[in-house]
């Protein structure tokens, strides 16, 4: 039922498309044209969001599921005196882990830059706080692979305040399982539900209820999921579950989400997921994320009169350089497939 190898190529494809929030069309245009090769149909919301429509067996419920496929990132914030780009952040980046990073700048003409995040105090040799500093977004410039030795150089180039700023996933798969990459919030998610259209096609599985699947383009900022269509009377986000502190969730579960920073989430939906992931043996938890949000939480704050729940695959070192393995991408499949199947 789970195909390992090609939920895990979904993932690859589209960890190589640069989505930072606000700049997630290629991602979405990707997506569109893979889901239309399934011979579903497709719309997309005025904010860019797709969504997919599947007939179920009771057409008077319609239940979504949703996954995000904008990732943080950063924006062109100034341009400085030296050549250099200060940066503002696109959703909530762990920025000591980006000293260093490479990164693509994609102008508005469409042309695009290489160049290299690094602290304004660069080199152990030159700055004394060079180890020292603090890596906060103020501190981060980007230095470009052009000759540019001041601000108009730059300008010539075509830069321009407001630029993308996207920087490089590293996405590595190891032997033993593991994914190494940034932006498995969300994508990983993400592969998980085309593989979940994929075997609904290819095993003729009509779900017990209408489904539509939200693919939302704002998440990272808040609002991803702030409108759904009216029909939507409950939503399962699928999110990546979070890993730590006095957490369950492992990088080898499915995460079932009770409550995170905007409250509970339903709680007879919550306990019907909890019920049939044992009922299938799968590896879960269940778990309080009080600094997270979600697609479903979003919805609810956007005024939707929904049931709404939470689950996604384990994911350590969030916003910074995530892993996961596919143990955890399973076990949600089949979790998924088990609520699809089941009123």
């Amino acid at each position: 039922m789970f195909e390992k190898e090609k939920t895990v190529d979904h993932l690859v494809d589209l960890v190589k498309i640069n989505s930072p929030t606000g700049y997630t069309k290629n991602i979405i245009d990707f997506l569109e044209s893979e889901i239309k090769d399934l011979a579903y149909q497709t719309e997309r919301s005025p904010k860019g969001n797709l969504i997919v429509s599947v007939e179920g067996k009771d057409q008077t419920v319609t239940r979504a599921l949703s996954a995000h496929v904008d990732t943080l990132g950063l924006m062109v914030r100034s341009i400085n005196s030296d050549g250099t780009l200060s940066l503002t952040k696109l959703g909530g980046p762990l920025t000591p882990t980006l000293d260093g990073e490479y990164c693509e700048v994609i102008t508005r003409t469409g042309k695009v830059y290489t160049g290299t995040i690094l602290s304004k105090s660069p080199s152990i040799h030159v700055y004394k706080d060079a180890s020292s500093k603090e890596r906060d977004i103020d501190n981060l410039v980007v230095r470009l692979d052009e000759r540019v030795e001041d601000k108009e150089d730059v300008e010539d180039l075509g830069i321009l305040n407001g630029d993308i700023v996207a920087y490089d996933p590293k996405i590595q798969l190891t032997e033993s399982g593991f994914i190494k990459s940034r932006f498995l919030d969300d994508k990983a998610s993400v592969a998980i539900l085309l593989s979940v259209l994929e075997l609904l096609k290819v095993e003729s599985i009509t779900p017990a209820t209408n489904l539509k699947f939200i693919f939302s383009t704002y998440e990272e900022v808040g609002h991803g999921a702030a409108w759904i269509p009216k029909d939507i009377t409950e939503l399962l986000a699928v999110d990546m579950g979070a890993i730590g502190l006095d957490l369950d969730c492992t990088e080898y579960d499915v995460s079932i989400c009770a409550k995170d920073s905007s409250g509970p989430y339903d709680y007879e939906l919550t306990s019907s997921l909890i019920e049939l992931a044992k009922k299938d043996n799968l590896s879960f938890a269940v778990d309080i994320y009080p600094m997270y949000g979600s697609d479903a939480s979003a919805a609810l704050r956007g005024g939707a009169n929904i049931k709404a729940a939470l689950i996604g695959p384990g994911v350590a070192n969030s916003h910074g350089m995530e892993r996961t393995h596919v143990d955890a991408l399973e076990n949600t499949f089949k979790l998924i497939v088990q609520y699809i199947k089941n009123n």
